[in-house]
């Protein structure tokens, strides 16, 4: 058992967990970690979407007792059906976006430059999106009160949800960040801050069971009994941090915004083209 690709394994789910719901985008520091790292091959770009499952079911443990609530209630209670059904509707846009354009964006994207792109356009994004906020709310919107339309994911609209679902797939391109883009979309469209980002979560759920189920499917017959151990331990690895990153921004966001975020995908981006632009970093993945 190879035990440097065993840690190189567990730093890409620790990197995946504590990414995967900020808005910093997981899969461009992913990518840019396994090029670090020197994690490539046939399977690494299958390893990097299989391990965003950890992550997923870090949300599934997290909302346990929300998604059993809602689980039983399909049948009886409309607020659970309403739920559901604005899940499935936020899902749908990704879904067919993602078979028709998916494999020319792994192809074209998939690489440390374009990524760094994304990151600082998504940074001044989120800069413009919160000035906004700022301005139109000030200080009130950290200190209580009803400011959004949108204030808790019960009191969404089927039409919320689909919007939320196309600014999803802005993150097809990989550095955009699908937390990011859910999040940010849902203030957008007149979300709470609160209310984007645990949209964003249960969002994640069945858009990251259908990325892992669908590049492992994709990619089966390349992988064998040899890849399990890796797989598992990034998996646990995801799972761990995430679990950690899920608490801590569901405290942060009670008192902050995400403009940190946006200043540190500006500089982590500009950080990434300049090395490449100088040769100083032969990015490779």
């Amino acid at each position: 058992m190879d035990l440097i690709l065993l840690l190189k394994a567990a730093i890409l789910g620790v990197v995946e967990g504590l990414t995967e719901f900020l808005p910093i985008s997981s899969t461009g520091h992913l990518i840019v970690a396994a090029s670090l790292l020197g994690f490539t091959g046939k399977n690494a770009a299958t390893f990097e979407i299989a391990i965003q499952t950890g992550a997923m079911v870090a949300v599934i443990w997290e909302y346990r007792a929300r998604l059993m609530k809602t689980a039983s209630g399909l049948t009886t209670d409309p607020g659970a059906r309403r739920f559901a059904l604005n899940v499935l509707i936020a899902f749908t846009p990704a879904v067919i976006l993602a078979l028709a354009f998916g494999k020319y964006i792994k192809a074209h994207l998939f690489h440390p430059v374009p990524v760094a792109a994304a990151f600082v356009l998504g940074g001044i994004v989120i800069l413009i999106v919160e000035h906004r906020h700022k301005r139109l709310y000030g200080e009130r919107d950290l200190q209580g009160g009803r400011l959004a339309r949108v204030e808790s994911v019960d009191d969404m609209t089927a039409l919320d949800a689909l919007k939320i679902g196309l600014a999803q797939c802005v993150a097809m391109i990989p550095g955009t960040s699908r937390s990011g883009a859910t999040i940010i979309g849902g203030m957008i469209f007149g979300l709470s801050r609160k209310a984007a980002t645990e949209f964003s979560f249960f969002l994640a759920i069945p858009t990251l069971i259908g990325a892992g189920a669908y590049s492992m499917v994709r990619q089966y017959d390349q992988l064998s009994l040899a890849d399990v151990p890796v797989f598992a331990v990034g998996l646990v690895f995801a799972f761990l941090s995430a679990l950690v990153c899920i608490r801590w921004l569901i405290r942060y966001i009670a008192t902050h915004d995400f403009i940190v975020f946006a200043w540190y995908r500006i500089a982590f981006g500009i950080v990434i083209l300049l090395t490449a632009y100088t040769g100083l970093v032969d990015w490779q993945h």
